[in-house]
């Protein structure tokens, strides 16, 4: 049976040309890179984020593509894409998916695991 499924890996820089904390503007881009760890070739269609600040306050973020691509990758290739989203606090979270579509038309789900927004100066 064909193995489909996509790792995600999320690496995370605070935008200091961004932010301005004067009015709780906190700027974070985040490269997420999605390696094809199955077997078939698949394509990814549309992402889902949930961003969460430290005052509970919850965004949910949903399209088609990512930066505007809907990349095919075949078993052992990857796709890396930055993109930045800003909070109202120094620190939050995110965490969300990518539906995928294997070229045989059948749907799954690449889970992104929660991962750290936060300014090092807001870390004590």
């Amino acid at each position: 049976m064909a193995n489909s499924q996509f790792t995600c890996s999320v690496v995370v820089k605070p935008l200091a040309e961004h932010t301005d904390t004067q009015a709780q503007q906190y700027a974070f881009s985040y490269t997420v890179t999605i390696r094809n760890t199955g077997d078939v070739t698949a394509q990814l269609i549309a992402r889902h984020w949930v961003i969460t600040d430290a005052n509970e306050q919850r965004e949910e973020v949903r399209g088609l593509a990512v930066v505007g691509h809907q990349p095919v990758l075949k078993p052992g290739e990857s796709f890396e894409y930055t993109s930045w989203t800003r909070l109202a606090t120094p620190q939050g979270t995110m965490r969300g998916s990518f539906a995928c579509m294997t070229e045989d038309a059948v749907p799954f789900e690449a889970p992104v695991p929660e991962f750290s927004l936060a300014l090092a100066s807001s870390l004590h």
